[in-house]
């Protein structure tokens, strides 16, 4: 067990979050993620405060904020339960003048998850994952003395655009057509939990949940959703948007009976030319960076490669039988 902290004697405040807050943490996650080298991560203040009202988290009592004497928040971690109080999440960011703290509030936020260990089923596995950059060595250093152990690998992966790409060619029977809110949204949030049912880490994700993430944002542009189509089904996707200063294939996907046919590769280069021909060359996404359906090696394929490494740590917090779908986290 690490040796507790003082943050007293700091004349740090650890306390719980307020709606006063939301800024001050927006701020903070750029901050963190600027000394990381990747801003591109970085949430955005619509994103957050999407996150802090969504039914399944209230920062008011899932979240926790250090505050310096100036009133700066240079801490922020929370709780979110993924999946019936079993599957847990934990997102902490530590200021770069203050990474010390970070023992301490990580601590702080297992204890809120403990106090989820009796509201999940009596005989199910409790365990709370948390990721970190792959360079932040405070962070990981804080997760192995707290009991956690890295499970898992992410990458953002991103390409640099010299020229315009060339021409698309779909698979036969394969074509795009423009996405319609009303009539193809349903369709599409069905085609996305099907094409990630088998993908470490996801869950289903409710309708209302996915259109609040997806479609009521702010930078939503339907134009730039690109939806395969083959005959009255729908092969594949890619969900793409402009994000923190750059174009993002926000989530591509391939229905499982139209994979190994050239079609994710298809939408990927459609995606470049649809940001090139918008003056956007830059272009990222993030990855598992063990995928089991080739993901890194399509992108690798079509000139991205890493920018970025991400560790997610796990820690058993109660044995038990493996929750129903507990590793398909979406």
């Amino acid at each position: 067990m690490m040796k507790k902290e003082t943050l007293l004697n700091l004349d740090l405040k650890l306390r719980p979050v307020t709606w006063g807050d939301l800024q001050s943490v927006t701020d903070l996650i750029y901050a963190v993620c600027e000394d990381d080298g990747d801003v591109t991560v970085a949430t955005s203040l619509e994103e957050l405060e999407k996150q802090w009202r969504s039914d399944e988290f209230n920062p008011e009592t899932d979240a926790f904020a250090v505050e310096a004497p100036d009133g700066r928040v240079v801490g922020y971690s929370e709780l979110y339960n993924y999946k019936e109080h079993a599957d847990l999440g934990i997102d902490a960011y530590f200021h770069p003048d203050f990474k010390h703290i970070g023992g301490m509030l990580l601590e702080r936020t297992l204890e809120r998850a403990r106090a989820e260990i009796p509201l999940a089923a009596p005989d199910v596995r409790v365990f709370v994952r948390s990721t970190t950059d792959g360079k932040d060595t405070s962070g990981r250093a804080f997760h192995t003395q707290l009991g956690f152990s890295p499970v898992r690998y992410h990458w953002r992966m991103e390409i640099t655009l010299k020229e315009a790409p060339s021409a698309v060619a779909f698979p036969s029977g394969v074509e795009l057509r423009p996405f319609d809110r009303e009539a193809h949204a349903r369709l599409v949030w069905q085609a996305e939990n099907d094409s990630f049912s088998e993908h470490w880490g996801m869950h289903p994700r409710a309708f209302e949940l996915w259109s609040s993430r997806k479609l009521e944002i702010s930078d939503f542009d339907p134009t730039l959703w690109l939806v395969a189509w083959d005959g009255d089904e729908i092969a594949g996707f890619s969900q793409n948007r402009f994000r923190m200063g750059i174009g993002w294939v926000n989530t591509l996907g391939v229905r499982k009976a139209w994979r190994k046919n050239g079609l994710g590769l298809a939408l990927l280069q459609h995606s470049f030319g649809e940001f090139y021909r918008r003056g956007m060359p830059t272009i990222g996404l993030g990855v598992d960076a063990s995928n089991a359906t080739g993901a890194t090696r399509l992108y690798q394929r079509a000139g991205m490669t890493v920018a970025s490494e991400f560790v997610t740590f796990e820690k058993e917090l109660r044995p038990g039988r493996e929750l129903e779908d507990a590793s398909e986290r979406m």
